[in-house]
């Protein structure tokens, strides 16, 4: 034990530090922008709502509002009422304990309102599919405008998501 605590110790298990100038992600955080601002006038506001998840995905929405993806200078942000937000990211399979509360949360979104399964377990379940504490994905509960795939996905997965889901149908 003490061996692999300082052999962890010596190796870092974080990523490589990104460039401060990432092109990629300057152009798709500020498409995200402009698409919003398009469609409603204004930023962005995402509604995260952890229907039963193993919280990988929540890791990887955290990280778009960290120092790298920084996501609020660009007029996206995250808020903590679903009467504020215009977009709500569910990620996890949808539990029986969870159900009544996406839908409430569902229901308190004004609209125009988006729902965004992130990640394969908000798709169909996943690994917890067939589970007795599992209702199923998040479209069995409440309508999806977009699924973003992965298992976690990764923060330029999920802003290449609202991209898509800025430039409509």
């Amino acid at each position: 034990m003490r061996r692999t605590l300082l052999e962890g110790l010596k190796t870092p298990l974080t990523e490589s530090a990104a460039l401060l100038d990432d092109a990629e992600l300057v152009a798709l955080a500020a498409e995200v922008n402009e698409g919003s601002r398009t469609r409603l006038g204004r930023g962005l506001s995402i509604r995260v709502v952890d229907a039963g998840s193993c919280n990988g995905c929540e890791l990887e929405i955290n990280a778009l509002s960290g120092a790298y993806y920084d996501l609020e200078r660009f007029g996206l942000k995250f808020v903590a009422s679903p009467r504020h937000a215009d977009v709500l990211l569910v990620t996890g399979p949808v539990t029986r304990n969870m159900r009544e509360a996406l839908e409430r949360t569902y229901a308190a979104t004004p609209a125009p309102k988006w729902v965004v399964a992130a990640g394969a377990c908000a798709r169909d379940g996943h690994v917890f599919k067939g589970s007795y504490a599992v209702v199923g994905g998040v479209g069995e509960v409440v309508p999806v405008d977009l699924y973003i795939p992965g298992c976690p996905p990764s923060p330029r997965t999920l802003l290449k998501g609202l991209v898509a889901l800025m430039r409509g149908p």
